[in-house]
């Protein structure tokens, strides 16, 4: 599919001819969303945690005796029923990390790719870089190309000016190729990818 270029500025810089394998695939949600689950699952923290009654620090003595007294038999204070005892089946430390196959990954962002172009939420600039890092001139810059909500995607090296111009702007999300990711893609309304981005993602994906 042809795709026509532009600059920061909104000038045009002439055409490109994006991989059908990529860009031109029909989206399916289900293999978005299972990539989309297995990034937040892999972002979990997982360090929430509330003490059962081993680790309850109170007595061990027998709470009263057995029988006698009119009341139920209890052994120990530190069980879930009373208060300031152990937290039941509580959240432990651990890993919310699951597998998913290399291929339904790649497979995942191909089909993220297409859905931003089949949306025209796809725009291609020659290159993510400008003199000076003011955010204030930026700002005006994405105004007139109508982004207020994307995320772009530049090459293996990043512009410095343009990253700390951008880095205040809120909404805008700036990455080198090599960190673009499913979910990224679509949390933003707009996808803006370099020249350089786009041939490193056919040359990613030979």
């Amino acid at each position: 599919m042809d795709i026509k270029i532009t600059t920061l500025a909104g000038k045009d810089a002439g055409k490109a001819t994006l991989s059908d394998e990529i860009f031109g695939l029909d989206p399916r949600e289900d293999l978005l969303q299972r990539v989309v689950r297995w990034q937040l699952a892999k972002k979990q923290q997982g360090t929430h945690k509330t003490k059962g009654r081993a680790e309850i620090s109170r007595t061990g003595a027998k709470m009263y005796r057995q029988k006698g007294t009119g009341r139920a038999r209890h052994s120990s204070a530190r069980v879930p029923q009373f208060r300031g005892g152990g937290r039941a089946h509580g959240p432990v430390v651990r890993s919310h990390e699951h597998d998913l196959p290399k291929k339904v990954r790649a497979l995942g962002l191909k089909h993220a790719l297409s859905a931003k172009a089949k949306a025209s939420t796809l725009i291609v600039v020659d290159e993510l870089s400008v003199k000076d890092a003011k955010t204030k001139a930026l700002i005006a810059t994405f105004a007139k190309l109508g982004l207020d909500n994307a995320l772009m995607i530049g090459g293996a090296e990043l512009d410095q000016n343009f990253k700390r111009a951008a880095s205040n702007i809120p909404n805008i999300d700036v990455l080198p190729v090599q960190g673009i990711n499913v979910y990224d893609i679509l949390r933003r309304g707009t996808l803006v990818l370099s020249k350089a981005a786009v041939e490193a993602l056919e040359e990613r994906f030979k």
